[in-house]
């Protein structure tokens, strides 16, 4: 059985407070815009954004392994869920924020169970193309699904392409003060960000349109507000079986993706003062946050780079930084709503599509296409994914084609005719020295790739078809095993037969470099009875000397 062992907590140094706390302010004053922008996007009344931080930061902070992370709600996750609850909640308001907190307790719940099955590697499933695929296809979405808020025009929500069509039908609804308004939030963001990318600019943003909206009575024009929000805490509902059974889909693909956002946030900003993070310890922080979050009427939660990113240019040490922030959340909440209620969704939409934009890596794009051109098209395969089959099934599509690539690149592996080079010890590829010289009689081979179903027919056909290539006299075939670090029944079957193939021309048959617990499959199979013993060489050196041997002895 798994036991979850607690961090160590850090001996906490007086000289931390001060960037800890100025660091909690600064991230509270990026997060309250962000995470009432984020619930509006997961489709929840936007207090719920703030609402689930407070059990989210709770549990990271005595759970999590990273001194940084920030966790609440994010873009992605938020965006998931929308894709999740609407085809359920059928446009009741109040089943879709049932359903979204229901979504979070069964996030939790799957990984805290993932945590206990240490299945922590699954995080290093989503390679860097897909992951920069994936998330430019979000973003996309992300910006589609802001349309309604930022222009005014009625979009009626589904797929991506039916929300695309209902907003070109609609166009003659364009409403020209929100369409300013979210235009001028906009324009606001990217200058604040470009030329003071220190301070919180949504704050800034949100509290400029905050103060129009009231000063113009913009709401008295058509332009649409938050409105009134809750004064009381909310009210846990329990899930229903039903319900946890309906969405238990959609929570695994929000746990895949939250969980690798997370570990890939935390190891970036781990690695700068060298805190280790522990993946499976990750999972049941992040679980304990989602069940808490769902406890608290919100919806699920992951971590946010952005935030993260912010905590640590402004002196943040340890996740104390975190509970300041939760503590000025908390504030806003008693005293702000008179505030927070004449948001205008408008800039709530435009911080959302600046978020969105942001998530598209040009730069990762570009460097992918100069490394290798399959790289480019796996991000690609993979945005396609995402926009074509909706943002569940990309996580789906994402991951088959990161393992279809894998499985490309072993079943066709490379490998080599080896030689000796005059003045570099060992033997080497031919094709790699030209000034490499075979051993007369002896033929070596190598397969640079483990052994299994998938390549099992490539590898005896490309070894018999290299031996065919040689024109000199062959009286010995080795096998250098050094990268068949695994084998299974297939690759077995396909070896046997080249070692049958081999013998029957009048070659002896031997193996090199071959690992003590692959030798032990091999003899189960019953393939070292069939090699002589004398011809299981521990290095290529070994066979090479042996062959020499043999040759003496035959021509003296």
């Amino acid at each position: 059985m798994y036991h979850l062992r607690l961090p160590p907590l850090p001996r906490y140094s007086r000289r931390w407070v001060r960037g800890d706390v100025a660091s909690g302010l600064t991230v509270a004053a990026y997060l309250i815009p962000q995470v009432m922008a984020y619930g509006a996007l997961a489709g929840v009344a936007p207090v719920a954004g703030l609402w689930a931080i407070a059990p989210a930061i709770v549990a990271y902070a005595a759970l999590g392994s990273s001194r940084l992370l920030s966790v609440g709600p994010e873009s992605t996750t938020a965006l998931m869920t929308a894709a999740a609850v609407a085809p359920l909640a059928a446009g009741d308001p109040s089943r879709h924020a049932t359903l979204a907190a229901t979504l979070a307790v069964g996030v939790g719940v799957l990984a805290i169970a993932a945590g206990v099955a240490r299945l922590g590697v699954i995080a290093h499933l989503l390679s860097r193309p897909i992951l920069v695929g994936y998330l430019a296809g979000v973003a996309v979405i992300m910006i589609v699904g802001q349309m309604e808020k930022v222009t005014g025009v009625p979009v009626d929500s589904g797929s991506l392409y039916g929300e695309l069509h209902s907003f070109a039908g609609s166009l003659n609804h364009l409403h020209l003060g929100t369409l300013a308004v979210s235009a001028a939030s906009l324009a606001l963001l990217v200058a604040l960000h470009r030329w003071t990318p220190r301070l919180p600019s949504p704050l800034i943003v949100i509290m400029i349109a905050t103060f129009a909206v009231w000063v113009f009575g913009l709401d008295g024009h058509g332009v649409r507000v938050v409105g009134d929000l809750e004064a009381g805490l909310p009210h846990p509902v329990l899930p229903t079986g039903s319900d946890l059974v309906d969405l238990a889909p959609s929570a695994l693909g929000i746990l895949f993706v939250g969980f690798a956002d997370n570990m890939l946030t935390a190891r970036a900003f781990g690695g700068r003062d060298s805190h280790r993070i522990d993946a499976n310890r990750e999972l049941f922080a992040l679980g304990a946050a989602n069940l808490g979050a769902g406890a608290g009427q919100g919806f699920p939660v992951s971590s946010s780079g952005s935030r993260t990113a912010l905590a640590a240019s402004s002196g943040a040490h340890t996740q104390v930084y975190s509970l300041v922030a939760l503590a000025a959340v908390a504030l806003v909440l008693a005293f702000g709503r008179p505030a927070l209620a004449m948001f205008p969704r408008a800039t709530l939409g435009a911080i959302i599509i600046f978020a969105a934009v942001r998530l598209i890596d040009v730069a990762g794009f570009r460097r992918l296409a100069s490394f290798r051109r399959s790289e480019l098209a796996l991000a690609l395969t993979a945005a396609g994914g995402v926009l074509v089959f909706d943002i569940l099934y990309g996580v789906l599509v994402a991951i088959g084609v990161s393992l279809l690539d894998l499985l490309a690149r072993v079943a066709r592996p490379h490998d080599a005719v080896l030689g000796q080079v005059p003045g570099l010890d060992g033997m080497h590829d031919v094709d790699d020295y030209p000034s490499a010289l075979t051993v007369p009689g002896l033929f070596a081979y190598r397969y640079d790739s483990p052994l299994f179903f998938a390549n099992a027919e490539n590898f005896r056909r490309r070894a018999l078809a290299a031996l065919d290539a040689c024109t000199d006299d062959v009286d010995w075939f080795v096998l250098n095993m050094e990268a068949i670090v695994e084998v299974d029944i297939t690759a077995l079957d396909a070896l046997e037969e080249l070692r049958a193939e081999v013998t029957g021309r009048g070659i002896t048959f031997g193996l090199a470099h071959v690992k003590h617990d692959l030798l032990d499959d091999l003899a189960a199979y019953g393939l070292t009875a069939k090699v002589q013993p004398e011809m299981i060489f521990p290095t290529m050196r070994a066979a090479t000397a042996a062959h020499r041997l043999h040759s003496k002895e035959r021509h003296p």
